[in-house]
């Protein structure tokens, strides 16, 4: 019997790296800065700070978005076929309706993408995130959610730091999208329990 990798969502070594690589790097520029002559001292610390806040801002997400598309090309070169892939901000998931099966790879562990049968996922159902009353009613995020090897996976179609109403076009492209990937996710399970 083949054992199946326990999935991981979070790689903590990928983790630290992304929160205190760049830390260290500005720490370790402005102590090379006061150790160094007055002039370069003060232009490596420029630098060093300079690309901690570059890391933050937006070269973290480059790297990870060349990382994840290596992942997924990996994948593909599996036999993997990628019918439809859903990017949320906490996951990607792709649906192969050929061969049944269902990926799923995570933001803070873009080097590895979990393949399942689409037979083992459950619990397959769209949140809306309804709540309030009257003319308060409304939502700030939907989602699509479905459990795999016991863990819950919840996937964002929309969020917002506001409250829509529910018949908002955003709130209403948000329960679309989730309902399409819900459907696809079960429509693959048929397959695959066929």
């Amino acid at each position: 019997m083949e054992t199946v990798e326990k999935m991981q969502k979070i790689n903590p070594l990928y983790l630290l790296l992304n929160i205190f690589g760049p830390f260290v790097v500005m720490v370790l520029a402005v102590v090379l800065g006061v150790m160094l002559p007055e002039q370069v001292g003060l232009i490596l610390s420029i630098l060093g700070f300079g690309l901690a806040v570059a890391w933050w801002g937006f070269l973290g997400r480059k790297f990870y978005d060349k990382t994840k598309g290596r992942t997924l090309a990996g994948l593909e070169e599996t036999g993997f076929v990628p019918n439809h892939t859903f990017n949320a901000d906490g996951c990607t998931v792709v649906v192969d309706l050929v061969h049944a099966q269902v990926a799923l790879l995570f933001r803070w562990n873009p080097t590895k993408a979990y393949v399942r049968p689409a037979s083992a996922l459950s619990n397959v159902c769209v949140d809306d995130g309804r709540g309030g009353a009257g003319f308060l009613e409304g939502s700030s995020r939907v989602s699509f959610l479905f459990t795999v090897d016991g863990m819950k996976i919840r996937v964002n179609t929309f969020t917002s730091n506001k409250r829509w109403r529910m018949d908002s076009d955003y709130i209403l492209t948000g329960i679309s999208k989730a309902d399409l990937m819900a459907e696809t996710l079960v429509t693959a399970g048929a397959q695959a329990a066929k």
